[in-house]
């Protein structure tokens, strides 16, 4: 019987295989690289931008890209899906910095697996730009690398997995091979530890 580990191995060595082929031009290889992960790209990209018709042109465009530049694929460097999430967000971004004077909102709230909603911005303070200078700006902060550099290893590795790369708690705990209960305890005194430090430094009341 195969293991978790086993299992993502095994995934991941097929998308490596299909980005391989892609990046020779064969059509083929993107439909199917496209069948497997479509799905997660396309959650990737609502967070960023819950608008799903622009969501859905980007995820097309994203794929266009994938299919030029497949062949500069490294997978001693990164595993696929890390390299594909990448794509996807920076084009993701990259269109909201075109569109932002015509964008309404922006979410910054990210929704884990159980559908529990965090605000990981709610204790920074307004600012005079628009939604995404705010999520620029929040970003970048030094109390924000800060309060980051706080946590625990296993703490940071899970918020960067799930939050920056777009991974279910589900493929973080076969990433870090652990227990789906253990991920969900990490990523939930993360988000915990990083809403007090915030209000610490804001000034603001825990």
């Amino acid at each position: 019987m195969k293991t978790p580990t086993d299992t993502w191995s095994d995934r991941s060595e097929s998308l490596a295989l299909a980005l391989a082929r892609v990046g020779l031009g064969e059509r083929a290889a993107l439909e199917t690289l496209y069948k497997a992960t479509s799905a997660h790209l396309f959650g990737v990209i609502l967070r960023i931008n819950p608008d799903r018709g622009q969501a859905e042109d980007l995820l097309q465009d994203i794929f266009v890209n994938i299919w030029r530049a497949a062949s500069g694929y490294d997978a001693a460097r990164a595993q696929p899906m890390t390299w594909l999430t990448s794509i996807a967000r920076n084009r993701a971004i990259d269109s909201l910095r075109r569109r932002k004077t015509e964008v309404a909102t922006v979410s910054t709230h990210a929704v884990d697996d159980d559908g529990d909603e965090h605000d990981l911005l709610a204790a920074q303070p307004a600012a005079d730009g628009g939604p995404l200078d705010l999520l620029l700006q929040a970003a970048a902060a030094r109390q924000v690398t800060h309060c980051v550099g706080e946590l625990s290893s296993e703490q940071q590795q899970c918020v960067a997995l799930a939050y920056y790369q777009g991974y279910s708690h589900t493929e973080v705990a076969q990433h870090l091979t652990q227990p789906l209960g253990t991920v969900k305890s990490w990523v939930r005194r993360a988000l915990l530890a990083l809403k007090d430090c915030l209000q610490r430094a804001d000034g603001t009341p825990a």
